[in-house]
């Protein structure tokens, strides 16, 4: 949401192009991320660090980016908790591929982040309104008896 202001509320203020750019801008991340992997797998096999250090470092980049794409995925619809977030800070940064393209895809049908927060706004709006419902006016309008 830190690209969209509050125009992920309304779909105003350009909305639509910036929902574009930020796609656009998360694949083209994931795609110079996959490149410089793709460079440092050349550089071990240029190396000759041996078939279990590349099969292994291989295997760790797949690892991180599947479990990257997918804690982002699930964080667009609940809020992860922030202790589980902190433990994996690490293996979410070796996976960023993942969490690029995930970001890419979510920007496909919304704002990353957009169901979230209109189900938190609805809720605390209905929260505001329940709250307010029962006043007619301020302590100070009430006539004194």
């Amino acid at each position: 949401m830190r690209f969209f202001g509050t125009t992920w509320l309304r779909h105003d203020g350009g909305y639509a192009w910036r929902r574009a750019a930020v796609a656009t801008a998360s694949l083209l991340g994931a795609l110079a991320g996959a490149l410089v992997l793709r460079l440092a797998y050349d550089g071990v096999r240029l190396a000759e660090a041996g078939g279990l250090v590349t099969v292994l470092l291989v295997g760790m980049f797949a690892l991180c980016t599947v479990l990257a794409f997918v804690r982002t995925w699930e964080s667009y619809g609940t809020r992860p908790d922030p202790a589980t977030q902190q433990s994996l800070r690490g293996l979410l940064a070796i996976g960023f591929v993942g969490r690029l393209f995930a970001h890419f895809l979510r920007c496909l049908s919304e704002a990353p982040g957009e169901g979230l927060h209109r189900a938190e706004y609805e809720k605390a709006r209905a929260h505001y309104e329940r709250r307010t419902a029962g006043r007619a006016g301020g302590r100070a309008a009430r006539p004194r008896g």
